[in-house]
């Protein structure tokens, strides 16, 4: 059975290359792997790809401390022993210690689901490689059962990466990719009007400027990304920060009201008035 394309949703603003990607992947059968800056969307795609089919999610969650198996299952070897030492008749059947994994779920759903393996870069270097031949094969077996867990429905997969570290050559090959390029203006609106569909034309004009104008300050630590501008328009409808603020050389603020909501360390707010200083010097002379 074909499932139907991803364009979007009424919530999630995806670009036709980004939808493209989504859909190739899905036909080729492959997980798709998606890259870019933080907070611009890679985990909520996931999220709006199983809304918008009307598919089951799964979400596997990676830490600096997970492991490839724990996606498939875990054998409880110490709360088995607990049992056995106080009687209980449930130890005679060992998977009552088995412990399911996402990707297990996900085999044994009744219908294809969405898979999300995100943030795939946090985990050890092995940790990709460590799981070609579960998601190639789309089964796994477990020794402790002597069974094996074959997938009902291929799921649809997304992976999501940082950028944190380099994945192995041959974890890649068996991905479809993409990189969400960070939103140029016209984009960054249509995302804002989502989240905003009242915000003033002016307001949003305004805004989108001064955050761009931040952006583009070179040597940022941390440049602001698309959740931390939506969290500043929040602040600003909250506060009622009049749009004379947000003009670009604005002579009473060297940086944009609440900046704490774009910039996130003394570094860069010192940087970016070093910045303004010189600017307006300049402009003065």
């Amino acid at each position: 059975m074909t499932d139907s394309r991803f364009i979007g949703t009424k919530s999630y603003v995806a670009t036709k290359d980004l939808s493209m990607a989504v859909n190739a992947a899905m036909t080729l059968e492959r997980p798709i792997l998606i890259k870019g800056e933080p907070g611009t969307g890679k985990t909520q795609l996931a999220i709006e790809i199983a809304k918008s089919m009307n598919k089951p999610l799964f979400e596997w969650q990676i830490k600096s401390t997970t492991k490839a198996q724990q996606g498939l299952y875990e054998y409880d070897a110490v709360a088995r022993l607990r049992d056995s030492q106080l009687g209980d008749s449930k130890v005679n059947d060992i998977s009552n210690y088995i412990m399911r994994g996402k990707i297990w779920e996900a085999f044994i759903c009744a219908e294809r689901p969405v898979l999300l393996i995100d943030e795939i870069d946090k985990a050890d270097i092995e940790f990709p490689n460590d799981l070609l031949q579960e998601l190639d094969r789309m089964e796994f077996y477990v020794y402790e059962t002597k069974k094996l867990i074959k997938a009902r429905h291929r799921p649809i997969i997304i992976i999501t990466s940082n950028n944190e570290k380099e994945l192995p050559d041959a974890f890649l090959r068996r991905c479809f990719f993409h990189y969400i390029k960070f939103p140029n203006k016209e984009i960054m609106a249509q995302i804002v009007n989502v989240h905003f569909p009242g915000l003033k034309k002016e307001l949003l004009s305004e805004a989108l400027n001064a955050f761009y104008k931040v952006r583009d300050v070179q040597g940022l630590k941390k440049s602001p990304s698309t959740s931390e501008l939506l969290d500043w328009i929040k602040l600003l409808l909250a506060e009622d920060i009049p749009i004379e603020a947000l003009h670009a050389g604005n002579s009473k603020s060297a940086i944009p009201p609440l900046y704490g909501a774009l910039l996130k360390n003394e570094q860069d707010v010192h940087l970016f008035e070093q910045l303004v200083f010189l600017d307006r010097h300049t402009n003065s002379k």
